[in-house]
């Protein structure tokens, strides 16, 4: 006979032996899952597409867009005389069309495709490998791409403001479209592009040239500002002054159209600057908010300083300052704060309207639209200030495991080395530019000629390249 405390002793076992049936087993998940949870992360999760980001980023590029056609346009067929007026629109429109066609072929895998630090891969031509499923970050790589055709058209069409007046169409759309694959990819691969010479693949792990430290070019004071000044220079230099240049005057056809324009591009420039923060986020309105400020210093400053040496404030000069601001603070902007850019503002007008007007004249070059004074002395100065008044927690980020990535400062938070790094950058970008650019318009000679005949420049472009007249 089996006693009762034997009975409960052997039923409690029993339920122990049941109750760890299970227990085990959940224990044993239990600690795989918490070892999984605390080991290293062998890969990041892939990125997933934001909504936000994307319409985002397709309104941005809309903005930069209409910056060329027509904001650009505008800008400058108010500036030239009434004959020449549509070959200038003819120039911007052109350069719309052909630069898309030659970004889709190889420009954008030159410059974004994985390659050398110098020049990408041709893995890229004609979109390879871009789905409309594959993603660019937050963002499809269609819309990265489209940003980025809008930055690359608009650059050679600020290039033949240099020669306005003068430069044959055919040579124009020649050399537009050679430097586009030459200078302006591979120039923004440098920069931008994975692994490039320049930018690297980060701010704080990658020596940068010469062992100087990363560039900083946020949206394109190199790759578009100091490329398309110093190539328009040159232009300027090879085909040489307009006819008449020095002696007679060249006033502007219609300044209200110019006023339209540089409205325009002030408007589009959000995109070109906050769209480069390449998400709709607290960095973009920061970006939108520094441009802004920068935008309406520079053309004051440009005011003032026209009002105190010439003795009146032009309409032309507060449209060019304002102009130069967007300039300069184009690769400052994602790492400067408010008053960094209220400074680059100051300092590019006051710059730019001696480049335009002291510079110009003792050196004696013809530069038809102020291309060099403006995107070349802006962009110079805004690429230097960077260095300057960059601030380390406007380019802090967050990497793919969750930890912090320190931003870079300049000199002001004690970083005296990002200087020597955004003047390396410039002194690229300006070497490669001018050789290239130069050997390029020899070459364009030879096989069209670059210059209309004296007859053609008297007459007009509009009537005699275009058969066509402002009525």
């Amino acid at each position: 006979m089996t006693s009762p405390n034997k009975d409960k002793i052997s039923a409690e076992l029993a339920a122990q032996r049941r109750r760890g049936a299970w227990t085990a087993p959940v224990a044993v998940l239990t600690g795989i899952a918490a070892a999984v949870a605390a080991g290293p992360a062998f890969a990041a999760d892939p990125p997933t597409l934001s909504a936000g980001d994307t319409a985002w980023m397709l309104t941005s590029t809309v903005l930069v867009l209409m910056m060329l056609v027509p904001g650009l346009a505008l800008f400058y067929a108010g500036m030239v005389r009434k004959m020449n007026v549509l070959a200038t629109l003819m120039q911007s429109f052109a350069c719309m069309c052909l630069i898309s066609i030659i970004w889709f072929v190889i420009g954008y895998s030159i410059a974004f495709a994985e390659g050398t630090p110098f020049i990408g891969s041709l893995s890229k031509m004609f979109m390879g490998g871009v789905e409309m499923s594959t993603l660019s970050g937050t963002i499809p790589e269609t819309v990265f791409f489209m940003f980025q055709l809008s930055f690359a058209a608009i650059t050679p069409a600020l290039i033949v403001g240099a020669v306005a007046d003068r430069m044959k169409f055919s040579a124009m759309l020649l050399f537009s479209g050679l430097w586009s694959i030459v200078v302006y990819a591979p120039v923004a691969h440098m920069v931008w592009g994975p692994g490039g010479f320049l930018g690297g693949t980060g701010l704080t792990d990658y020596p940068g040239p010469f062992g100087v430290g990363a560039v900083l070019d946020f949206a394109g004071g190199t790759v578009v500002h100091i490329n398309s000044g110093i190539a328009g220079l040159v232009a300027a230099l090879v085909i040489g002054k307009r006819r008449g240049y020095g002696k007679d005057p060249f006033p502007p056809h219609n300044l209200a159209l110019s006023v339209i324009g540089a409205s325009m591009l002030w408007v589009g420039w959000f995109g070109f600057n906050a769209g480069s923060a390449l998400a709709a986020g607290e960095r973009a309105g920061m970006v939108m908010v520094v441009t802004h400020v920068a935008t309406a210093a520079a053309g004051m400053s440009w005011m003032f300083a026209e009002w105190l040496t010439k003795g009146k404030p032009s309409v032309l000069g507060i449209i060019s300052g304002a102009v130069a601001g967007l300039v300069a603070i184009t690769p400052a902007c994602g790492f400067v704060s408010p008053m960094g850019g209220l400074i680059i503002g100051l300092v590019s007008g006051i710059v730019c309207f001696w480049a335009c007007t002291g510079l110009k004249h003792a050196m004696g070059y013809d530069d038809a639209l102020d291309v060099f004074g403006i995107h070349g002395m802006g962009g110079i100065v805004g690429a230097v200030l960077t260095g300057v008044f960059a601030v380390a927690a406007m380019s802090a980020t967050t990497g793919a495991d969750g930890a912090a990535v320190a931003g870079v400062g300049g000199l002001i938070e004690g970083n005296g080395g990002q200087v020597i790094a955004q003047i390396v950058g410039v002194l690229v970008t300006i070497v490669w530019c001018a050789i290239a650019s130069f050997v390029l318009l020899k070459i364009v000679d030879v096989l069209v000629g670059l210059r209309v005949d004296e007859e053609m420049e008297r007459d007009g472009l509009d009537l005699r390249l275009h058969g066509e007249t402002v009525s």
